[in-house]
């Protein structure tokens, strides 16, 4: 199968390219900068742009649209041009180019309204209650991209859970980042219980989401490990895995959200380049349960978790003794 991957720069897309790789498929990819990656066809370009999507989309059988603007902070507008109505240029590029199978890469903050989750399954995005532009942006691209899902194309949407692995800027850089400078602190009692997807497992459930489209177009699923740990345990093993001391200072939720909020809405008015030291989405995360039932997920998608939690903690140590 030739198939195209966008956002292939990403940590999970190079793992998803490298699996395609591994499983003898043609792979495509297009993204602004240079993959760097071996054994694929490369397209520089953006997702706005139909002109560079239309060519990546030249004689591709699937599509795994991973690229997205990933940020906890920035304009309303950039959020909308990107993960809106970019993934409707790619859409719409790969119904006209004849593609037969469509994985749309979501996150589980689309159907997340502040409250904790657990044991659930994957609730319909909700892009009226969702938390951060980012998360309303992936929502109503979501929707969009499922109420287009037919026999012609169907589209699966996947949502990982805090995706992580060596190279992780997203959760584990920022962990390590304010741990080493002792800005990582403890937000309630942190004994919230919280789902991760080893990267690995993500790229191997977007395949099989690739795979087994014909049959569940329509549908979204949250991919994790199935391993659900205290958010006290999560930070521990990471700092521990990287070999940082981290004693840190408990902070009650509900303040940590409001100076979250206050910090947010003071970054977006100033323009201020940089992440503020927390937002009120991180608060939350942190603060509250958020782990799903994996066996609909499994049963339909032909998938399980490959690498368990030990085994990551295991490399993400070696990673970074090797470093």
């Amino acid at each position: 199968m030739r198939v195209l991957v966008t956002g292939a720069t990403s940590l999970i897309g190079v793992h998803t390219v490298t699996g395609l790789l591994d499983g003898g498929h043609d792979v495509v990819v297009l993204q602004r900068s240079a993959s760097g990656l071996d054994g694929v066809t490369e397209v520089r370009g953006s997702i706005t742009d139909r002109a560079s999507v239309d060519e990546a989309m030249d004689g591709v059988d699937g599509v795994i649209h991973l690229a997205a603007m990933v940020s906890p902070v920035g304009s309303w507008d950039d959020f909308e041009s990107i993960n809106v109505g970019g993934s409707t240029i790619v859409h719409a590029a790969a119904r006209d180019a004849g593609v037969s199978r469509f994985v749309y890469v979501s996150s589980p903050s689309v159907a997340h309204g502040g409250e904790s989750i657990s044991g659930d399954g994957a609730a319909p995005a909700d892009p009226e209650h969702t938390r951060g532009h980012y998360s309303t942006s992936k929502a109503m691209a979501e929707l969009q991209m499922l109420a287009a899902s037919d026999d012609q194309m169907p589209v699966v949407a996947i949502r990982p859970h805090l995706v992580i692995g060596p190279g992780d800027t997203q959760l584990i850089g920022r962990i390590i980042d304010r741990a080493q400078s002792g800005r990582m602190p403890l937000i309630g009692s942190g004994l919230a219980l919280v789902d991760t997807t080893w990267v690995d497992n993500a790229a191997d459930a977007l395949i099989a989401a690739l795979n087994a489209a014909p049959s569940v177009g329509g549908r979204a699923f949250v991919v994790s490990n199935g391993e659900p740990r205290t958010v006290h345990e999560l930070i521990a093993r990471i700092t521990d895995a990287v070999g940082i001391e981290w004693s840190p200072r408990n902070i009650p939720a509900r303040v940590a959200i409001a100076g979250g909020a206050a910090a947010e809405a003071a970054w977006e008015r100033t323009g201020r380049d940089g992440e503020p030291p927390m937002t009120a989405f991180g608060a939350e995360q942190l603060s509250t349960a958020h782990w799903f039932d994996q066996r609909e997920t499994r049963d339909a998608l032909g998938w399980t978790p490959r690498i368990s939690l030990a085994e990551g903690w295991a490399r993400l140590a070696e990673h970074h003794r090797s470093a």
